[in-house]
């Protein structure tokens, strides 16, 4: 298994928190998010963790010099971090991901290790974390028919029809990988290079199983605002 990372944006709603930062080394309760992430994938069976970087690369990299002697850490800059998004991101690893069972994370969402061991040991195709509760407009929702298995996904979706909040965290089965390679590639190719990755998990969804899994009672928050920021605060303490 494989662990994938987006830490290449600019987090512009952070600012100026961000203006010399990038995000995933903001520090919450101490400690900054990516370093909480990587401690959260200790002790899985992690045979490489791929960061695709971008904006302020190497301070990213300056931090993880000497810090986890026991991951095999990769490092994938995307040169375009300014005007792309998410699948441009995400579509950078494609080679990495082939033929493997792959956790994906953005880089900056906060979670306890036992969401990460849930996606692992659920036997679920290709789950996605959702906290189960009523969206507004900017978070990305996902709908979901029998058996929980989720048939469209998107910040574009009815508050009202979605489930839940998708909230960045997900594994993806090596048997999918090559076909969410090609939903990335068709998403570039269709020239919607600032577009977020869950757009070819839409191409997706109809055709392959992807699976909502309920993550509402762990404590879990994507930062996005500072008034995220401050309640990851709350959340750590």
């Amino acid at each position: 298994m494989k662990a994938v990372i987006l830490v290449a944006g600019v987090s512009r709603r952070l600012a100026p928190l961000t203006l010399d930062l990038p995000k995933c080394l903001v520090t919450v309760g101490g400690r900054t998010i990516l370093s909480r992430q990587l401690d959260a994938l200790q002790g899985l069976d992690i045979e490489e963790v791929v960061l695709i970087t971008g904006y302020r690369r190497e301070q990213i990299r300056e931090a993880l010099q000497s810090g986890y002697p026991d991951l095999n850490i990769r490092f994938i800059v995307n040169q375009h971090f300014f005007d792309t998004n998410t699948a441009y991101s995400l579509g950078l690893a494609n080679e990495a991901m082939a033929g493997h069972d792959v956790l994906y994370f953005n880089g900056d969402v906060l979670f306890p290790t036992e969401l990460l061991q849930r996606l692992v040991s659920s036997e679920r195709a290709n789950p996605l974390a959702v906290e189960v509760k009523l969206c507004g407009e900017e978070e990305v929702k996902v709908a979901v028919g029998a058996d929980d298995r989720i048939t469209d996904i998107g910040k574009q979706l009815d508050p009202a029809a979605s489930l839940g909040e998708f909230i960045g965290v997900a594994r993806f089965d090596a048997a999918l990988t090559p076909h969410l390679a090609a939903a990335l590639d068709r998403v570039i190719a269709d020239g919607e290079r600032n577009a977020y990755f869950e757009r070819a998990l839409e191409h997706l969804a109809a055709d392959h199983p992807l699976h909502a899994l309920d993550v509402t009672d762990l404590p879990c928050i994507e930062i996005d605002f500072p008034e995220d920021l401050a309640r990851a605060e709350e959340l750590v303490k």
